[in-house]
């Protein structure tokens, strides 16, 4: 597996939360998908790493946060 494809939040749940601007699944932006694959590894770390508050401050229930 490529450090490439470790380093993304994506599990697959692609729907956009309309009143948000949030995937259900990974909490990214769309802009924020669209550019994954350039974006450095650090940006994309640094993403990553704000994703599960950021669902969180969105009401968006996760398998981390609760939901089952």
């Amino acid at each position: 597996m490529s450090d490439k494809k470790k380093e993304t939040p994506c599990i697959a749940v692609c729907l956009m939360d309309q009143k948000t601007g949030l995937c259900l699944g990974c909490g990214r932006t769309l802009p924020e998908i669209a550019r994954w694959g350039r974006m450095a590894s650090a940006e994309r770390l640094s993403i990553m790493s704000t994703l599960h508050k950021r669902m969180q401050d969105a009401g968006i229930a996760t398998a981390e946060n609760g939901a089952s």
